[in-house]
């Protein structure tokens, strides 16, 4: 296993308790739109087990083109000792990436793709509709819906519609369910969630009960994580 130490060169507020840490790109490091990385802080590795407490499962919310590894997260307030730790990091400290893999890449299948997200899942998502935006080959049409109670939305840069792409951003849960029931009105599109487990069986079974196949669902998981989504509301759907 490669473990990559490289500085931080920015921290951009992207909106409040919300920051992208903007990490310097290390000769050899690249990866696929929709990866997500093992990101650690220092002292991680020193004992001879890992210090899990220093380590986070991170999307990356750039592409390699843009020249930096993104790292998007909210640090709130009250939070964990490794959030603590990143809030106080200045530019020039190092942090160490490493095991970095995509469970979603863009399915060019000649199918409407649909983006279905909460909160700060959207950093999954941003270099996917970067890449489609660049080469829309093989996709129908491109639609992202992301609900923040907040209604503090990132990225609207970037999650503004156009001709082919469409965003949606909602304030409710309720809203969102009812815009997903909506969605899934398209039985041939590709539904990709992002968001908490809590959010992921939701979405799924409210994607199942319309009829939504699991072979239609793109989560970020490893498969052999899979079945522990797939069951409950939605499984006759799924065996269908």
């Amino acid at each position: 296993m490669q473990i990559y130490w490289t500085p931080i060169l920015k921290i951009v507020n992207e909106a409040p308790d919300t920051y992208t840490f903007q990490l310097e790109l290390p000769d050899g490091f690249t990866w696929d739109e929709g990866a997500h990385t093992h990101f650690a802080l220092e002292g991680f590795n020193k004992e001879d087990r890992p210090n899990r407490s220093l380590i986070r499962h991170m999307s990356i919310s750039t592409l390699p083109r843009e020249g930096v590894i993104g790292i998007t997260t909210r640090v709130k307030p009250e939070c964990s000792t490794f959030k603590s730790i990143l809030r106080d990091m200045e530019i020039g400290e190092q942090v160490a990436i490493f095991k970095t893999h995509s469970n979603v890449p863009l399915k060019r299948a000649g199918k409407n793709v649909y983006l279905l997200s909460a909160g700060v899942g959207l950093a999954t998502f941003r270099p996917i509709v970067l890449e489609y935006l660049e080469n829309g080959e093989g996709v129908s049409h491109l639609h992202s819906l992301n609900v923040d109670s907040s209604a503090n939305y990132l990225f609207e840069d970037v999650f503004t519609s156009t001709d082919t792409f469409t965003a949606d951003f909602v304030d409710s849960r309720g809203r969102y369910h009812e815009t997903v029931k909506t969605l899934a009105e398209d039985m041939d599109g590709l539904y990709y969630v992002v968001g908490s487990d809590d959010f992921l069986r939701e979405t799924i079974a409210t994607l199942c009960e319309r009829g939504i196949s699991r072979e239609q669902i793109v989560l970020d998981k490893h498969d052999f994580q899979l079945d522990e989504f797939f069951t409950g509301k939605g499984e006759n759907s799924l065996s269908s």
